[in-house]
């Protein structure tokens, strides 16, 4: 069983909202998930993008991969120490 770190989509039509979830690659894109990591919301100015650090950071140490969007994600809201 491979694990993902990825989006799931919420929010209405034309008003996407997104979920940071981790769930089995093999599952459905709105399907059954593990654990929610964060949000992004692209609809806000700036963006919204919040993350729960210690849980990405377990989930990651337990070997889920992040999806290369969910990549780009953490890469720009990095926190600047």
């Amino acid at each position: 069983m491979a694990v993902r770190i990825r989006l799931t989509r919420m929010g209405r039509k034309k008003q996407p909202f997104y979920r940071i979830v981790v769930a089995d690659s093999e599952c459905k894109r709105d399907g059954k998930f593990l654990d929610i990591v964060g949000t992004y919301d692209p609809m806000q100015e700036p963006v919204a993008v919040t993350i729960n650090n210690d849980k990405l950071q377990d989930w990651i140490g337990k070997g889920a991969l992040p999806t290369t969007t969910v990549k780009s994600l953490l890469k720009k809201n990095a926190p600047t120490a």
